[in-house]
C-alpha cells in the first residue's frame, strides 16, 4: 500500500494546539521541528543515525541517542551514544554507553538518566517464565538497568531489573525470551523517583530511588505491550497502549489517561474504526496545554492531535523514510513526537 498522502492531513486552526512539533525519523541523520502548517522551519543533522528518539531541553538543546553497532546482540530501541546539540547544531555534551536502549532523561539535577541492556547469569536466566520457548538469543537471556550519570559520565544511582524477584513477573506468552521486561520508557515521578515502563510483562512500576523497591506497580494483558508512560501534574498516568496480544480483534491501539491511585482508565481514544490506529510498537501519547492530545501512531509515521472530546483537529504524515528493518524497504517510523508551544522554553527565545 503506498501513502495517498504525506505531510500536512488536517489542520483546524480554531481548535488545534499551536506551537512547533519535533520529528525525528528512526535511523536518520536529520530532526526536523515543523509548524502547524507542517513545514520545516529549524533542523539539526547528526553525527549519528538516531537510534530512537530525540526531544528538547529548556535551553532549545536537542538530546538524542546516537545508534552504535557495539554492545549486546539487541537492536530494538538500541542507541549506544547520547548527544546534546545546541540549536545550532554544535556537538555540546555525549555518553557513550553501547547498552544504551529506548529512553533517556535530562534531569532538574542536571544529571541523564537512560535505559540499558545487561546480561544475566546463567541462573538468573533459569528464573525467567513464560515468552515464546527457545527464543533467547544465542542462548543468554538479557535485562534492564537504568543509570544515572553527571554531565562528566560518572554514575551516581543505578537499579536492575535482575535484582527482582525474577519468577514473579512472568513474560507475555507471545514475547521472545532474548530480553526479560522489555523496559521502554523511564521518567520522573513524584517524590524524586522513577516511573519504568515494561513492554513485555504489560507492567508499570515507580522505582524508590532510595530503596530500589517497587513503590507501585500495575499489571493489564489488555494494554498489549504498552510504551511512553508519563506522568501528569494531576498525578495521573498517561501511555499509548499498542493493542498486542490482547484478545480483541481486530487489534486496536488506544491512547490513556490512567489513575494509579485507583488502578483505573480515566480517559482513553481510540480509533471508531479500530484498523485506522494502530501500532503494535513504538509510539507515544502527550497532554498539551489546552487539554488536547498529541498522538504518535509510531509504525505509520503518523502524528495527530485529539480535543479532549476526541475530535481529531490537526494530522501529520511524516514524509522523511530511512532504511530500518532489515527485510523491509524504507520506513517513515517515528519512535515519538513533541509539540512545543511558541513562548515555551525550549524554543521561545529562538523562534517568532
Amino acid at each position: 500500500m503506498r501513502y495517498q498522502k504525506l505531510g500536512l492531513i488536517e489542520y483546524d486552526k480554531n481548535q488545534c494546539t499551536p506551537g512547533y512539533t519535533l520529528v525525528a525519523p528512526v535511523h536518520g541523520k536529520t530532526v526536523y521541528l515543523i509548524n502547524m502548517l507542517g513545514e520545516p522551519v529549524h533542523q539539526w543533522t547528526l553525527s549519528h543515525k538516531l537510534g530512537s528518539l530525540a526531544y528538547l531541553l529548556p535551553d532549545g538543546h536537542l538530546l538524542t541517542s546516537g545508534l552504535t553497532s557495539e554492545g549486546p546482540p539487541v537492536i530494538e530501541g538500541k542507541g549506544g551514544h547520547l548527544k546534546e546539540y545546541d540549536w545550532n547544531g554544535n556537538l555540546v555534551w555525549e555518553h557513550i554507553d553501547h547498552a544504551q536502549h529506548h529512553d533517556f532523561r535530562r534531569l532538574p539535577s542536571g544529571n541523564t538518566m537512560y535505559l540499558g541492556w545487561d546480561e544475566m547469569t546463567e541462573l538468573e536466566a533459569k528464573q525467567v517464565k513464560g515468552g515464546i520457548p527457545g527464543t533467547e538469543r544465542e542462548g543468554k537471556i538479557y535485562s534492564d538497568f537504568i543509570k544515572e550519570v553527571d554531565p562528566n559520565g560518572n554514575i551516581e544511582w543505578e537499579w536492575h531489573a535482575r535484582d527482582l524477584n525474577i519468577g514473579d513477573f512472568p513474560m507475555a506468552d507471545d514475547c521472545h525470551r532474548f530480553e526479560f521486561a522489555h523496559a521502554n520508557s523511564c521518567a520522573p515521578a513524584p517524590g524524586g523517583n522513577f516511573l519504568i515502563n515494561f513492554r513485555h510483562l504489560d507492567m508499570m512500576a515507580i522505582i524508590d530511588k532510595k530503596t530500589k523497591k517497587f513503590l507501585w506497580s500495575h499489571r493489564e494483558r489488555n494494554w498489549g505491550h504498552q510504551h511512553n508512560a508519563e506522568f501528569l501534574d494531576n498525578g495521573n498516568i498517561t501511555f499509548f497502549s499498542n493493542g498486542m496480544n490482547n484478545d480483541v480483534l481486530p487489534p486496536r491501539s488506544r491512547a490513556i489517561e490512567f489513575n494509579p491511585t485507583i488502578g483505573e482508565i480515566v480517559w482513553e481514544y481510540q480509533a471508531p474504526q479500530s484498523w485506522t490506529f494502530f501500532s503494535p510498537i513504538v509510539s507515544s501519547i502527550q497532554r498539551l496545554h489546552t487539554g488536547n492530545t498529541l498522538i504518535c501512531e509510531g509504525l505509520t509515521g503518523r502524528i495527530f492531535e485529539i480535543t479532549r472530546q476526541k475530535e481529531l483537529v490537526w494530522e501529520y504524515i511524516n514524509p522523511y523514510f530511512n532504511d530500518i528493518f532489515p527485510n523491509d524497504g524504507p520506513s517513515n517510523i517515528l519512535f515519538r513526537a513533541y509539540r512545543y508551544a511558541s513562548n515555551s522554553l525550549e524554543i521561545s527565545n529562538y523562534l517568532d
